[in-house]
Parts: structure tokens; sequence; C-alpha cells
């Protein structure tokens, strides 16, 4: 007996991460940040959310006066990249600021940007920058 799509859906994804929700203070300044450094899609739900989906996890943001930053103890969320340098100018042209410059770790290299809504993110590679 064949399983049902929907009951094999609900297994794979059982007790997974299935979507995040992040502040931002300027909904727009963050939804033409994500269109233009990454290409992203959004949904709008009225003037205080917008989701977005397709981007490794589906999630959103909501109007808000704090924004999530690792400072204050907030989970980062860490793009990966295959070419560092080249998704760190895509940021900047698209108005995000570097906020910590490109540093080894074990397992590679980052940096740490804001978006114009004032979340933090983080970008790595296991590839050398050039």
């Amino acid at each position: 007996m064949a399983r049902d799509d929907s009951v094999e859906q609900a297994v794979k994804h059982h007790e997974k991460i299935d979507y995040i929700e992040l502040p931002s203070a300027h909904l727009v300044r963050t939804r033409t940040f994500f269109e233009r450094a990454f290409a992203w899609r959004f949904e709008m739900y009225g003037p205080d959310y917008m989701a977005f989906s397709d981007q490794g996890v589906d999630g959103g943001f909501y109007r808000a006066d704090l924004c999530s930053r690792s400072e204050s103890g907030c989970a980062l969320i860490v793009f990966y990249s295959g070419d560092l340098q080249a998704t760190r100018r895509k940021i900047e042209a698209a108005g995000g600021v570097v906020v910590k410059p490109v540093f080894a770790f074990p397992g590679g290299w980052r940096f740490h940007f804001t978006e114009p809504g004032g979340n933090e993110f983080a970008v790595w590679s296991d590839k050398e920058p050039a």
C-alpha cells in the first residue's frame, strides 16, 4: 500500500525547523534589500508582515521596533556562498553593511552583515576568499 504524499511530507518534516520569523524596523527596506541581494520574492500579508519561501527554509518578517543581533543573544542565521567576496559585493550593493569583516574559523571563512531593517546575518564559505 502506497503512503499518502501528505503523510510522507509530514513524517519528513516532523520536528524539523519549518519556518522562521524575523523582526524588521523597516519592512520596505528589508524587502528591497533581499530582492536585490538574493533575488527573493515576498508575499505581503497586510502592512506589517511579509513572507518568503524557497530560501532553504520558509519564513517571514514582521514589523517591530527591535531587530535580531548576535550581540543581544539572538540566533544568527548563516547563508552559504561558493564565492564569499562576490556575495559580499552583492550585499553591499543592495544596501547591506558588513559589521564583521571576513575572518577564518574552524571549517572556513565568514563575515557578518546587517540588512537595512537592522537584522544581522552571516555568510560563510568553505572556499578561501581571493
